[in-house]
């Protein structure tokens, strides 16, 4: 086993700074999965789950939002959320019995809300319920993501080391290109944040600035142009 004295963050912009992998790069079709961007893990003044992110986390997952929605492609939000007494929580709710523990997130719950600072639109955007860590996990997002076509998936969200690395890991095992725009992700501890990103750059797809990512989908709305002409 390698060991370093390096941070993770180190670690992870070296990675950045010079990749030993080239970019998997993003398809004809993308779709934005935005992961539990809900107020238990937004809300830094009101929950004690919540956890600082960039600062720019959330207008840059409205901007995405706007850019996928203007190339006719879909826009997921997901939020976690469970019935009275967390019966459908599994094991994840067994380990505390605090208040604020995972299993007492109830639906309609404040906990549960989606961020309101959030641009959702209700007629065209699809919010699913899930349970567990992956979106994939007995959820209808993969037969949602067929009918519609789409061969990548783009992952914002938290927690980095959590729903997003797990959602990530799943949808490249369902044959979907991944993309995760480095600002629209968040986690509690810096390590666990950072080290995931490394992982999922190494193995699982693209982490890139969301700066680079929108010029992309600007280019694939170009592409798109090109081939209707």
């Amino acid at each position: 086993m390698i060991t370093s004295d390096k941070t993770m963050k180190e670690i992870f912009e070296a990675y950045k700074s010079a990749p030993k992998l080239p970019p998997f790069g993003i398809g004809e079709r993308v779709a934005l999965l935005n992961v539990d961007l809900q107020r238990r893990y937004t809300d830094t003044a009101t929950f004690p789950t919540a956890y600082e992110a960039d600062p720019r986390q959330l207008s840059l997952v409205n901007e995405l939002s706007r850019t996928v929605r203007s190339l006719g492609m879909p826009v997921i939000w997901t939020y976690v959320a469970y019935l009275r007494g967390g019966v459908d929580c599994g094991w994840w709710g067994v380990r505390s019995k605090s208040e604020l523990a995972l299993q007492n997130v109830g639906h309609g719950s404040e906990q549960a809300e989606i961020d309101p600072r959030l641009e959702i639109d209700r007629e065209r955007d699809l919010v699913l319920h899930k349970r567990m860590a992956s979106a994939f996990f007995e959820t209808h997002l993969s037969s949602y993501l067929t009918f519609n076509r789409v061969d990548t998936v783009i992952v914002t969200g938290g927690a980095t080391s959590g729903c997003v690395r797990a959602t990530v890991v799943d949808a490249m095992s369902h044959g979907y290109r991944v993309v995760v725009p480095e600002e629209c992700v968040a986690d509690r501890e810096d390590w666990a944040h950072y080290a995931s990103l490394y992982d999922i750059a190494v193995k699982y797809g693209d982490v890139v600035p969301t700066s680079k990512l929108i010029a992309d989908l600007g280019g694939l709305a170009t592409a798109e142009l090109s081939d209707a002409v």
